[in-house]
């Protein structure tokens, strides 16, 4: 398979303490035929200071997203809500500067999350990957409600060999990480992550998955510290086979 060069967003969770979940993206793009690039003046995409309120910083940290990103011709990222941030809200942030609102859409319009780039605009369907056991698939908040995106992952996991997808209940209610709302309200977000693991466990599935490494993060956190052994993949980690069932 070919097509237009991807370029490589990676977020900043995924390239500082989850390095495997950007390897993995590699793997599968590779095994597809897909051309890749990396650019390394990337930086985080503004969307923790958006979400405090600091837009003026958010604007900076867009500015450079946009001058690092505007000359790719695909650009694909492990995280919808990075990717909802670039798609949404950076048009927006520059009210007064015509030609950067421009820029803004433009590179906006050209950004997608792995498994909507996949499914929607290369009709993949299946990455050739095994994957031995249950899992359980969580809907993380941005990339569900913000992008639309619930169908692409499943459709993904479903057509992985020796996969058996078990949905949970609620799938799509929030595990309460919010990035700094997980920090301003621990006690809130504690209770909602609780719900979220007792829905997982529920199923009985070996694994939880999901597209969004904070999210999973937050599962993962909580899930030890109860003691709990349910395994928590990212969604580029099934797709590329990197780790099986029992492993």
């Amino acid at each position: 398979m070919a097509g237009n060069t991807v370029s490589l967003f990676i977020q900043c969770l995924v390239d500082t303490m989850f390095p495997q979940v950007g390897e993995a993206m590699v793997t599968v793009f590779d095994r597809l035929g897909i051309p890749l690039a990396y650019p390394e003046g990337q930086t985080c995409c503004g969307q923790p200071a958006f979400n405090s309120g600091y837009r003026k910083e958010a604007a900076a940290a867009a500015r450079h997203f946009i001058e690092i990103f505007e000359s790719a011709e695909t650009i694909v990222c492990p995280s919808g809500s990075c990717v909802h941030m670039v798609r949404h809200h950076y048009p927006e942030l520059f009210p007064g500067d015509a030609d950067m609102a421009a820029r803004a859409r433009a590179v906006a319009a050209k950004t997608f999350e792995m498994t909507e780039y996949l499914v929607d605009v290369l009709d993949v369907t299946d990455t050739m990957a095994e994957f031995t056991g249950t899992v359980t698939y969580h809907d993380s908040c941005h990339l569900s409600r913000g992008l639309g995106i619930a169908l692409q992952p499943r459709i993904l996991l479903k057509n992985i060999r020796g996969l058996e997808l078990i949905e949970m209940q609620n799938s799509d209610t929030c595990c309460g990480f919010g990035g700094t709302f997980s920090i301003n309200y621990p006690e809130i977000s504690t209770a909602m992550v609780d719900e979220k693991i007792d829905n997982i466990l529920a199923t009985g599935a070996d694994a939880v998955v999901g597209c969004d490494i904070s999210c999973l993060m937050n599962i993962q956190g909580r899930l030890s510290r109860r003691g709990e052994k349910v395994k928590v993949l990212h969604v580029a980690e099934i797709l590329a086979g990197s780790r099986g069932g029992n492993a």
